[in-house]
């Protein structure tokens, strides 16, 4: 199988090139990449269990999926095409919030992306990879905070930082419409 590539940007989102996957994770350099946060009517999150054999974080607990767009790829198509590969269903998506972050992995390899959340809901049962994903929940977002802080070692270094980032915006949007 060809080894994927992503897609190298300075910090105005920007492409400057590209690289495989496995060396620009090696080499900390900033790459586009996505998150998708999926709801339900109740506002609960879908997330997921990373699949025991994954190259880094295995059996984290993380945001419903995440990838990297390609070339010539939207945020959205990339984002329904993974939600589709890792989680076996699509549904709309819209693109909120994007960032920069930097997380390091205890493998020596370092996320260092910038991030575009996309949302997105969904009420049905997943039809999961299991090359991609061993478990999956719904969970209201206080919950996660709770359990963030209580067992931080349970999640994707990369979900702390990006649900943070989306916990904020969210909190933000409430703030000023209640003004």
């Amino acid at each position: 199988m060809k080894e994927e590539k992503v897609i190298l940007v300075n910090e105005n989102d920007e492409q400057i090139g590209t690289m495989k996957k496995l060396e620009a994770h090696e080499k900390a350099l900033l790459h586009r990449a996505f998150s998708v946060f999926v709801f339900n009517d109740k506002n609960e999150l879908m997330l997921q269990q990373r699949a025991a054999h994954k190259y880094h974080s295995p059996n984290l607990w993380t945001n419903t999926c995440c990838s990297h767009q390609r070339e010539g790829e939207s945020n959205i198509e990339a984002g329904k095409r993974r939600l589709q590969e890792e989680m076996g269903f699509t549904t709309e998506l819209k693109d909120t919030i994007s960032f920069v972050y930097k997380a390091p992995f205890d493998n020596g390899l370092t996320e260092h992306e910038f991030d575009h959340i996309l949302v997105g809901y969904y009420n049905d049962e997943p039809n999961l990879n299991p090359e991609e994903v061993s478990a999956w929940k719904w969970m209201d977002l206080e919950a996660i905070k709770q359990d963030i802080e209580r067992k931080p070692d349970v999640y994707t270094e990369w979900f702390k930082i990006i649900f943070d980032k989306y916990y904020q915006h969210i909190n933000l949007k409430t703030d000023a419409s209640n003004r």
